[in-house]
């Protein structure tokens, strides 16, 4: 198994699978070109055990993922609400307490109705926390988790300070 070559993993399911697109030194890169980059993507989310990264999975999730742009980017939200359509949540009751569990009309949906569930948990948390990052090349998305909430890049040491050193190369410039 190859190594996640992303810049910026570890946000919620919704947002990380926005993130299988990234640009890098301006050419725009894509982890799910196949099933080979699925297998990566739902190892990085502990999915791997549960979902096979085959060809219905990965045309599901790319399903997902492009409902989840215009939904996140566009607020069109009838793709993510059909993905959604595709599982449903059933109440348990175990010796360990209430429960809930995942249950898929068809099984390779189940990694792409996990991250549309997700997106709807996140918009329940904190709707204005999802954002974009500022810097005007990137394409990558994040849940805010700051304290007061004005974080803008995917990544200070990357896109952040990109922006200031572009800020700071005008401010040089112009004097």
């Amino acid at each position: 198994m190859s190594a996640d070559p992303r810049p910026l993993i570890g946000e919620p399911l919704a947002l990380d699978l926005l993130n299988t697109r990234w640009m890098q030194d301006g050419v725009a890169q894509d982890l799910l070109t196949g099933t080979d980059g699925l297998a990566v993507w739902l190892r990085a989310n502990a999915l791997d055990g549960r979902f096979d990264a085959d060809e219905p999975t990965l045309r599901h999730v790319l399903h997902a993922r492009d409902a989840l742009r215009r939904a996140v980017d566009e607020k069109i939200t009838e793709g993510v609400d059909a993905v959604l359509g595709h599982g449903r949540i059933r109440a348990t009751l175990t010796p360990e307490g209430p429960g809930e569990v995942p249950e898929f009309e068809d099984p390779a949906w189940g990694p792409a109705w996990l991250a549309a569930r997700n997106y709807l948990e996140l918009l329940t948390t904190a709707p204005d926390r999802i954002r974009g990052c500022a810097h005007e090349a990137c394409v990558l998305h994040f849940f805010d988790t700051s304290r007061n909430g004005t974080r803008r890049w995917c990544s200070m040491a990357a896109c952040g300070n990109r922006a200031k050193a572009s800020r700071h190369y005008a401010r040089t410039r112009e004097a």
